[in-house]
């Protein structure tokens, strides 16, 4: 129908009874179980992906921290991994994958093709907020690591993880707030989530306005908390780093 032209209920939806008839039908028993669903899937998407990624981000960045020639390769397949999914968008990086995937792999569930591009995208972004962290930390701490006879290694996981992963959760938190709302570019390829329901009600006859009105407060209602819990410990964070500076 031509974009304008009121469908069903679209141009209705100040007359009460349209309203209620459309409020009762997107929460109908028959709708519900798809609904949670598909907000199962969005944070489904979001927790394993980011929390992948954010692991993949720390041996990036821990790639990045190699020395001498022996670091060479490691620091140049790292740095050259973010500094090209940091500058592709998630949907081009999700048809990579996707076309990639299907290439060798036949039959591959698109759950995994969605886990996997954003994966990719989480590690490109988290291994820049870990590096942050890594740079937070006190040159004086590396130095006394290493007038001890510390490995690099030894290092990297004993002095600078334990104090850089305080300074990055909270942004990392933020990146995953943004992410809840990205999930959505991931019904492109038909993975069955939140915006990709709501297109589902919009072609049974459904308002379009209304339903995604009611997905727009969706994402914010599972976002909220998130943003709130990254600035309680980005406050905490702050709080602890001001102590330790004033000892």
């Amino acid at each position: 129908r031509p974009l304008g032209v009121p469908g069903q209920g679209e141009g209705d939806l100040m007359n009460w009874d349209t309203f209620v008839a459309q409020l009762l039908r997107f929460f109908s028993p028959q709708n519900l179980p798809l609904l949670f669903q598909a907000i199962g899937m969005t944070l489904a998407l979001t927790a394993i992906g980011c929390g992948i990624g954010f692991v993949l981000a720390m041996l990036i960045s821990a790639g990045r921290q190699a020395t001498g020639w022996a670091g060479l390769p490691f620091r140049i397949v790292s740095i050259g991994f973010v500094e090209v999914f940091r500058r592709i968008p998630f949907l081009v990086v999700t048809y990579l994958v996707l076309f990639f995937i299907a290439a060798f792999v036949k039959g591959a569930s698109l759950f995994f093709v969605a886990i996997t591009a954003i994966c990719i995208y989480a590690t490109a972004y988290m291994s820049e907020i870990i590096r942050t962290g890594i740079e937070s930390v006190p040159r004086q701490q590396i130095e006394a690591a290493a007038a001890m006879n510390f490995s690099r290694w030894r290092t990297l996981v004993d002095v600078i993880f334990p104090q850089a992963l305080p300074v990055a959760i909270p942004p990392a938190i933020a990146f995953m707030v943004a992410f809840i709302k990205d999930t959505s570019l991931v019904s492109q390829i038909g993975v069955f989530e939140l915006a990709f329901r709501g297109k589902e009600l919009v072609n049974k006859g459904m308002s379009g306005l209304f339903v995604f009105g009611i997905i727009a407060v969706i994402y914010f209602l599972l976002s909220y908390p998130l943003t709130r819990l990254g600035r309680y410990l980005e406050n905490r964070v702050a709080s602890s780093r001001g102590q330790g500076t004033r000892r």
